[in-house]
């Protein structure tokens, strides 16, 4: 959260007074606050909240292909969810050319592999003619979005900006690691980039030499494979006994994720109880397991009722543990292992 106002300092009382706009004042409690200067880039900016600033990796020209390409976009939400995204700017995306006006009703209009945001005037002037500076302004909008919603679905903070290892899980994740630019992998891995082509001594030539996508889709394996077998033995059993499933790496990753209580460092993979999950003195099978602390651990045991009140049901933190570890490719099938 940052917010753009203009001081009035009362020197002889030594105390400062902030001038807020409208629906300001909740972003103000006990919390403390950092105070700065405004940088120059925010001169013009009217006072109010300041939007969070545009992902880094959005604005890198090593990856404004794989950013704005179809198979990326529709990993996100496809063209719908970009079109709806882009469907917040609240003013028209297009230059005031030649002094006229912009026209307060707006459309998001495709253009080449992104989308972008124009008033009807300039939606009737630029229909189905050329536009370099629009177009450029439509893949920039395509690139902040899959960033943004690569950002969401990591659960990262809002302003928190994606790394090139965030992005690579991502696409590996996704199984479009090999839609990566070399040169975006070798800056990941930290490997020494060599540009195709050119000439090279035939000492320098290894034949057995990998492409950067390999090397990167072979270091990084899920945590947990899964394997489906439809016809076990006990499928065939009227009451089948049951088995217990365990897995200390997902419960290790587990404990390694924020706490589902109190959001800090979590130092327990706290097993779901009651709701007729596990058996008589059976913990409940090593995937229902959610993130907690100490502190929330103990008092999740202390009183489940009134935790689950304040923070939510266990079953739902359950799912949206699951969630984040499938998003992040931590559980995959037994194939992909």
């Amino acid at each position: 959260m940052r917010l753009l106002l203009k001081p009035y300092p009362q020197r002889e009382l030594g105390i400062v007074q902030f001038a807020l706009p409208a629906d300001m004042m909740k972003f103000f409690s006990s919390k403390r606050l950092l105070i700065t200067d405004a940088p120059a880039d925010l001169h013009t900016v009217p006072d109010g909240l300041v939007p969070a600033e545009a992902q880094s990796l959005s604005q890198d020209p090593r990856l404004a292909n794989f950013l704005s390409s179809r198979a990326v976009i529709s990993s996100v939400g496809g063209m719908n969810a970009l079109t709806l995204w882009v469907k917040r700017h609240r003013a028209c995306q297009c230059p005031d050319y030649n002094g006229e006006f912009h026209h307060h009703e707006l459309v998001q209009v495709p253009r080449g592999r992104g989308v972008v945001c124009l008033c009807w005037a300039h939606d009737n002037e630029f229909r189905e003619k050329e536009s370099p500076k629009l177009d450029a302004t439509a893949l920039a909008n395509a690139a902040e979005f899959v960033t943004e919603a690569i950002r969401h679905r990591y659960s990262l903070p809002e302003g928190r900006h994606l790394t090139l290892p965030e992005l690579c899980w991502w696409a590996v994740s996704k199984g479009l690691v090999h839609q990566l630019p070399g040169e975006v992998i070798c800056a990941a891995l930290g490997m020494k980039y060599k540009p195709p082509g050119g000439q090279r001594k035939e000492a320098d030539v290894d034949p057995w030499e990998r492409h950067p996508s390999e090397v990167l889709a072979n270091n990084i394996k899920p945590v947990l494979a899964l394997a489906i077998d439809p016809e076990t033995p006990e499928s065939y059993v009227r009451i089948p006994k049951r088995r217990r499933y365990e897995n200390a790496k997902y419960t290790q990753w587990v404990k390694r994720q924020p706490c589902c209580g109190c959001g800090n460092g979590s130092d327990d993979p706290h097993h779901i109880t009651g709701n007729g999950f596990g058996g008589m003195a059976t913990k409940a099978h090593d995937l229902f397991v959610l993130p907690l602390c100490r502190r929330c651990h103990d008092s999740l045991h202390a009183n489940t009722q009134a935790w689950e009140a304040e923070h939510g049901t266990q079953e739902l933190l359950v799912l949206k543990t699951l969630d984040r570890a499938l998003a992040m490719g931590v559980i995959a099938t037994g194939k992909q292992k």
